[in-house]
């Protein structure tokens, strides 16, 4: 995509060194920063510079071509395997990608590795790109259908929760690129965005996203969906994903499921857009097997922003010594799901549904 008609990915490579975009300082500062080590790049995951569950997998398999390049033994192998996987529990993306680079290395000689870890990584963030691209056209396809099922209105209003744009991937997105495709097809969107406190990836991502592209779109606080979806003014749901049951359970940002609840509520149809890469075989009831990522209580405490004076602040919102439960993601059943988008098209949220696409996760 494009930042002031300058192309980028969010992730590049420059030799052995990565170039990533801080996510963090988005939307008042476009920066991007420097991984030059498996550190770097965990810590780049854990503090959320990196974001989304594509991205967060394809920049943990670099980092494992960094840390073989140090070190190609089995006993670094393994460290930097661990280190990485327990920067984000839930986004079954960062579990996936690190085991696609260890058995493309693990039979290699020591003196091979860091090459084939580094050639194995660049292929994931290819394959990314051609994902989220098919994924943005079997979406806005069914945005299309709802348009003209609602009679072409002047605007199709869609509400999205959290970012599941370029910026959560390495390029296009998932849950996004059906909006950018739609959009470039001709539908008039407009875009209801929820803010997705704690982090506020809705308010400071998605918006700048969005408003990138010149697709309408409003900001909204994470609990008016409901009433508008109440009002009638939103035609349809769309959401990205970290992880997907094999029964259709979706795990997404804390807050899907009430949306989810809310659409179901209303008739309205609630898409969610991912990889085939998110789905997780293994599990089966999404809602007590899906670990889900406690972060820490000063995310919902504190806030920070830009400042009247122009520089990044964080304050505080709460009491000092007030106790916060803030956990990352919450868990939609398959019942509320309309329709799981991937890569291979559109597929039933239950097992029967995903049962076609068990042969492509094979190839």
């Amino acid at each position: 995509m494009k930042v002031n008609g300058h192309p980028y990915r969010s992730i590049e490579r420059d030799g052995l060194r990565l170039l990533v975009i801080d996510q963090t300082r988005l939307p008042h500062r476009f920066e991007r920063i420097a991984l030059d080590s498996v550190d770097d790049v965990a810590a780049a995951i854990r503090n959320m510079v990196v974001r989304g569950a594509p991205l967060i997998g394809v920049t943990a398999a670099y980092g494992l071509a960094l840390a073989l390049a140090r070190d190609p033994g089995d006993d670094a192998l393994q460290h930097a395997c661990g280190l990485l996987a327990a920067t984000r529990p839930t986004a079954i993306n960062l579990r996936w990608a690190l085991q696609q680079v260890v058995e493309h290395v693990t039979a290699l000689p020591p003196s091979g590795r860091a090459a084939a870890a580094l050639e194995r990584a660049d292929a994931l963030a290819e394959a990314d790109v051609a994902t989220n691209a098919a994924i943005g056209a079997h979406g806005a396809g069914l945005l299309r259908t709802r348009w003209e099922a609602l009679g072409r209105p002047p605007r199709l209003n869609v509400l999205t929760h959290c970012n599941a744009g370029w910026l959560g991937c390495v390029d296009w997105g998932t849950a996004l690129a059906a909006l950018y495709r739609a959009h470039d097809q001709g539908v008039p969107l407009h875009v209801w965005i929820d803010e997705t406190r704690p982090r506020n990836q809705g308010a400071s991502l998605t918006t700048w996203e969005l408003a990138s592209h010149g697709i309408d779109a409003t900001l909204i606080t994470d609990n008016a969906g409901g009433y508008l979806m109440r009002a009638r003014k939103v035609d349809a749901c769309i959401v990205g994903a970290d992880r997907v049951s094999a029964l259709g359970d979706v795990c997404n940002k804390v807050g899907t499921y009430l949306k989810a609840l809310a659409a179901a509520d209303n008739g309205i149809p609630f898409y969610v857009a991912m990889p085939l890469s998110t789905l997780d075989w293994q599990t089966r009831d999404g809602q007590s097997e899906i670990p889900v990522e406690d972060r820490g209580s000063e995310e919902v405490t504190h806030i920070s922003g830009l400042s009247d004076r122009g520089t990044l602040e964080r304050v505080r919102l709460a009491p000092e010594g007030t106790r916060a439960l803030n956990p990352a993601f919450d868990i939609t059943p398959a019942r509320l799901i309309s329709a799981l988008i991937t890569e291979h098209g559109v597929f039933p949220a239950s097992e029967a549904g995903l049962a076609p696409l068990r042969q492509a996760a094979t190839r």
